[in-house]
């Protein structure tokens, strides 16, 4: 899943990306209110991190526009502890959560997953597509009494190509979804990664393929 970090602290929103980075997310951070407005309306995130103590334009004010224009992908603010009118004031904007300042990493967690849980559109924690299920809480690909614990990147590549099984995915639309739109890697990763995902899939027998198209991307098929 991936999410928008807007946190102008630098030390906590690297503290944070490493966390959820580590739990599998993939993660987007800016620091600054204008751009936490752009990115969230021009990306493709599960949900939002807001803190309400940004440069440019508070946190507050961006959790309103985003609502006035209709985005409807869960929020959760940051709000510092003492300030329970900016809490209540979030809250009728449009927020699904809260977490006051300072915050332990494990209740952030915790509130994401719930957060997600009562997001926009429901994604189970087992993607499931012919004879695959990868489960999406510990990154698990199993094929009936086959399985193997796929790396963190492997895990994200095979989540979109199974979020998404239905049409071809182009190259750049997996490096954005899979690596993230601030990543810096290059399109070569994707057909590296594509290669490691052919060999755990022949090595848990699956008959599920990776298939590819030229101009089109890839996509999940059935073998014969």
């Amino acid at each position: 899943m991936k999410l928008l970090l807007a946190e102008d602290e630098t030390a906590l929103s690297d503290a944070v990306v490493d966390i959820l980075t580590y739990h599998k997310y993939i993660v987007d951070a800016v620091y600054n209110g204008e751009d936490a407005y752009d990115y969230a309306m021009f990306g493709d995130y599960d949900g939002v991190i807001l803190d309400i103590m940004m440069p440019k334009k508070n946190g507050l004010d961006v959790l309103k526009e985003l609502r006035q224009n209709g985005y409807k992908k869960p929020i959760l603010l940051l709000t510092a502890k003492t300030q329970v009118e900016d809490r209540i004031r979030g809250l009728d904007a449009g927020a699904d959560d809260y977490l006051p300042k300072p915050f332990d990493m494990g209740e952030l967690l915790a509130r994401i997953r719930a957060m997600l849980r009562r997001g926009e559109e429901f994604k189970p924690n087992l993607l499931t597509y012919e004879d695959l299920s990868l489960n999406v809480e510990d990154g698990t690909l199993s094929c009936g009494d086959q399985s193997v614990v796929l790396p963190k990147q492997e895990y994200r590549l095979m989540e979109q190509l199974m979020r998404n099984n239905t049409f071809f995915m182009g190259t750049e639309d997996l490096l954005e979804k899979a690596w993230g739109f601030n990543s810096g890697t290059d399109i070569n990763s994707v057909w590296l990664y594509i290669s490691y995902l052919r060999k755990r899939l022949a090595g848990i027998g699956s008959s599920v393929e990776i298939v590819s198209r030229r101009n089109f991307g890839y996509k999940l098929e059935k073998g014969s």
